[in-house]
């Protein structure tokens, strides 16, 4: 899954054929990002796109030292089934 990060519009997107995934981020202060909202094509749903989505945001997140707030209610879910990456809420 090629996940792009679309830094002007403040969101990560994957494109497919039939489709694509976005979660769409607002930044709170220089060194936290609130995840806001994710969404998928319902032809897409169920093959781990809105994970892949998350997964890149906490890989741009460590990368550049910010903290997450989860506002979402899917990227709340998120972090609940991916313990590992709790350190990285604020």
């Amino acid at each position: 899954m090629n996940v792009i990060h679309e830094s002007a519009s403040r969101r990560f997107v994957v494109r497919l054929s039939g489709g694509r995934g976005e979660l769409l981020y607002t930044p709170v202060s220089p060194t936290l990002l609130d995840l806001h909202h994710a969404e998928v094509s319902p032809s897409l749903r169920g093959q781990g796109l809105a994970a892949g989505l998350v997964a890149a945001a906490c890989d741009y997140a460590r990368v550049n030292g910010l903290k997450l707030i989860p506002s979402c209610p899917y990227v709340a879910w998120w972090f609940q089934q991916h313990p590992e990456q709790r350190d990285l809420l604020g």
